[in-house]
């Protein structure tokens, strides 16, 4: 994988907000490769689920039109139960390096596949804990990485749409900008 200068997550409350952040983007022409989204998957009182078709996913439930449309514009996704979290849906690169986690037993310091995810992105191990702790409360996270340059570009129209947190992770350990509710 190619060295990722600075990630940016944004946390959002609703999959309406996190729906606006992810067209807000592709609108701005942000590069989708550099872009994923993690939410909870359903609740256990919901009827929802998905099943697979081919190469598509087909979701349901309170969520699945916008599971499944960002599962197929970012490419793809995984979909895993982590323990006392619940369903987790991760849709883009994210994906993909929460797999490699799994797959290597490179899940350590008490991470789950997202965190340990997260935390090879450049995101600090504390804030990877503390989003963790947002999908575990039914939360959104938008992540977006790059240079420098686009992840400022992504920062600027993230925060028009007022999210509950907003950081860049420019290096391990420092935050850059950083708002809370």
């Amino acid at each position: 994988m190619a060295e990722l200068d600075t990630p940016l997550v944004a946390l959002f409350e609703t999959v309406e907000a996190a729906e606006a952040a992810v067209k807000s983007l592709v609108a701005a022409h942000f590069d989708i490769k550099h872009l994923s989204v993690v939410g909870r998957g359903y609740h256990a009182e919901e009827h929802a689920g998905f099943y697979t078709a081919g190469d598509r996913v087909k979701f349901w439930g309170r969520d699945g039109a916008f599971w499944g449309a960002v599962w197929g514009l970012l490419f793809g996704g995984l979909f895993m139960t982590i323990p006392f979290v619940g369903p987790v849906i991760v849709v883009g690169q994210l994906a993909t390096i929460a797999l490699a986690a799994i797959e290597g037993a490179a899940i350590v310091g008490g991470f789950s596949a997202v965190g340990a995810a997260l935390y090879s992105l450049g995101v600090p191990k504390d804030s990877a804990i503390r989003y963790e702790r947002v999908l575990k409360s039914d939360g959104f996270l938008v992540v977006a990485h790059g240079n420098v340059t686009e992840v400022e570009r992504a920062r600027v129209i993230l925060e028009d749409l007022h999210p509950l947190q907003l950081d860049v992770h420019p290096e391990r350990g420092s935050v850059l900008k950083e708002t809370a509710p």
